[in-house]
């Protein structure tokens, strides 16, 4: 449900062209250091930003054909995104195939509570449920609770966990899966 004050603004939810590589890598970067940068090394988060984050490599990532890159604007500016990647999962993890990964999923922290994460999740499910996809999986971080908690509310399940490597500090992800459709 969006809170009135949401109401106010001008929301859309699209795919990303290569126009928006540069918006999108500050946008993404500020994100991940918002979410992860209290709990973790200054060095590790630097490092992995420096390879996951640019506005090259995003406009790598738009143009991608596995991948699905969907922009949230509130009056014209990004409030979130996600990233949607057609392909692998983890080896140790069962999960129906073909899948679609939920490889990012961001909302700024100044739009959490007003309904725009529901809004940019049920528009990436549909966009995954599109595909031949049977599964929709991601990894969250085994420390963030509230997103847990989120995806959960959302119809994930978790089915296992993954390694996943920030600079120097090997962490461990939850993996949780979506079925698509039966």
């Amino acid at each position: 449900m969006l809170s009135p004050s949401t109401n106010a603004c001008d929301l859309t939810v699209r795919a990303a062209t290569p126009r928006d590589a540069a918006a999108l890598a500050d946008f993404a970067e500020r994100q991940f250091r918002d979410a992860f940068g209290r709990d973790n090394e200054q060095s590790d988060m630097d490092q992995y930003v420096a390879t996951a984050f640019g506005e090259g490599i995003q406009r790598i990532e738009i143009a991608d054909s596995r991948r699905v890159i969907l922009l949230l604007e509130a009056d014209s500016v990004i409030a979130g995104y996600a990233q949607l990647s057609a392909g692998s999962t983890p080896l140790e993890i069962a999960v129906v195939k073909p899948v679609v990964e939920l490889e990012r999923f961001y909302v700024g922290r100044e739009w959490h509570g007003r309904g725009l994460a529901q809004l940019l999740m049920a528009r990436a499910i549909e966009v995954a449920s599109q595909s031949d996809a049977a599964t929709l999986w991601l990894a969250v971080w085994e420390r963030n609770p509230r997103a847990i908690a989120f995806y959960r509310k959302c119809g994930f399940a978790d089915v296992g966990s993954k390694s996943f490597v920030l600079g120097s500090d090997s962490q461990t992800d939850r993996v949780m899966s979506r079925q698509l459709r039966v």
